[in-house]
């Protein structure tokens, strides 16, 4: 099929409270450049897909209160190229409106959709491996995601079990298990047959619909009453009055742990789903006593391990610090061990209910 039928879809409406107090609802953590490169993780995103798909052929869905910040970091799109969402629904809903726009657009369309908070280190073989995505989708009635051979026993991922292989790297997926503990996760790593879920997928905009009406027929019904004002100037008031009808689910829980017809290819593209403070500091470089630091000067005595964030030119002085997260966000100060990161949500919650939005 011509490259002219390919799209991209980068879903960039989350909040990414794992990454508190940084990621804040004004300004989540999809616009901040964590790596001091001038590029945020949704400007990597988009240059990651440029080679891949016409720059027209992009779309950025994200929450309508985005949408200005959507623009600034990525003027080259066009505002008929930004879908923005009324409310947060997860991200079967999002999918959905996408492949119907693109859909009305194109039916003859091919699409893959990826986050937009990922960080992926080695992109000619991500561009190998989505190319050959496209071309298996192209030919085949096939919900793709891209797996990627796990390294530790991570309780924050998704795992997908393989099954037969079809073509090399190519296998037919058995069955998707959503975060599990630590122990079900080192079997999983130790029994080699699963793989962590990227969250990133391929297929065409005609199967992700046939799916869509097969698996959870009352988000596909919401959309079918646009039929006709997909792709007009109708279409975001439409989206107005519907998008908060549907049903708030994920697209793994909507369609790919129940449809036939789901394929993982197997990719070693040096992924990580940077969700939290830990994968930060995996993937930042660190001095000799393996601490990292990201804007902010550090003088640590007998500390080890940590990760530092503070603003610009601000002082930090620890002793005796190990495995810690200290994040400094001017109003919030955040000091947590890095092993209970995952608290991190519920603290975002008890702090909400204490000072309401205050410091979110």
């Amino acid at each position: 099929m011509s490259a002219s039928h390919r799209y991209c879809v980068i879903m960039c409406g989350g909040i990414g409270s794992r990454f508190w107090p940084y990621s804040r609802t004004d300004k989540p953590k999809q616009f901040i450049d964590f790596f001091g490169t001038g590029r945020s993780l949704l400007q990597m995103s988009y240059d990651r897909i440029l080679p891949l798909v016409p720059a027209e052929n992009i779309l950025v869905v994200t929450n309508e209160r985005y949408v200005d910040l959507v623009r600034e970091q990525l003027p080259e799109v066009s505002p008929e190229q930004i879908l923005a969402e009324p409310d947060r629904r997860n991200t079967a809903p999002c999918i959905a409106w996408a492949a119907y726009h693109i859909a009305a657009k194109d039916p003859e369309a091919s699409m893959i959709v990826t986050p937009s908070d990922h960080l992926i280190t080695r992109e000619p073989l991500f561009e190998e491996c989505v190319l050959r995505g496209f071309e298996f989708v192209e030919s085949n009635d096939a919900l793709l995601t891209l797996g990627i051979e796990p390294t530790r026993p991570e309780t924050g991922y998704g795992y997908i079990q393989i099954g037969r292989e079809i073509e090399p790297g190519l296998l037919k997926v058995k069955t998707f298990t959503e975060k599990p503990d630590r122990e079900i996760a080192q079997v999983f790593v130790d029994s080699g047959e699963f793989f962590w879920n990227a969250g990133i997928f391929l297929w065409t905009a005609k199967t992700i619909k046939n799916a869509l009406h097969k698996y959870v027929s009352d988000l596909a019904g919401e959309f079918d009453k646009g039929i006709g004002v997909f792709g007009t100037p109708m279409e975001q008031e439409f989206i107005k009055t519907h998008f908060p009808a549907c049903p708030s689910i994920s697209i793994d829980f909507a369609v790919m742990e129940k449809a036939d017809n789901v394929y993982v290819e197997c990719a070693g593209f040096g992924w990580n789903d940077l969700g939290t403070w830990g994968s930060l500091y995996d993937n930042s470089p660190k001095n000799l006593a393996a601490n990292v630091t990201q804007k902010c000067n550090v003088i640590a005595y007998n500390s080890s391990g940590n990760i530092f964030m503070a603003p610009d030119n601000k002082l930090v002085v620890v002793s005796g610090l190990k495995d810690f997260i200290v994040a400094d966000a001017a109003d919030v100060l955040l000091i947590c061990p890095k092993d209970e990161e995952q608290k991190i949500r519920q603290m975002v919650n008890d702090v909400q209910q204490r000072f309401d939005d205050k410091f979110l």
